[in-house]
């Protein structure tokens, strides 16, 4: 279920009166930003379970690393 327009208008009318005409550019800034340095980190995190699945396959595949010590 989709919101309609006037449901949309409403909700806005509610903000700007709750928060107030000043604080609601800060608000959508600090969502913006928080956004932002949330898809940062799911690139950072797939970037690291990348690296990670490729020594393990580069490991399973192609035998333990020469760099580790065999005891």
């Amino acid at each position: 279920m989709r919101p309609g327009l006037w449901q949309i208008l409403i909700l806005i009318l509610v903000v700007a009166l709750i928060f107030g005409a000043k604080k609601i550019p800060e608000i959508a800034r600090a969502l913006g930003r928080s956004s932002g340095e949330f898809k940062k980190g799911l690139k950072e995190g797939n970037a690291a379970a990348a690296e990670k699945t490729e020594a393990l396959k580069k490991e399973l595949f192609d035998g333990p690393s020469s760099t580790e010590d065999k005891a």
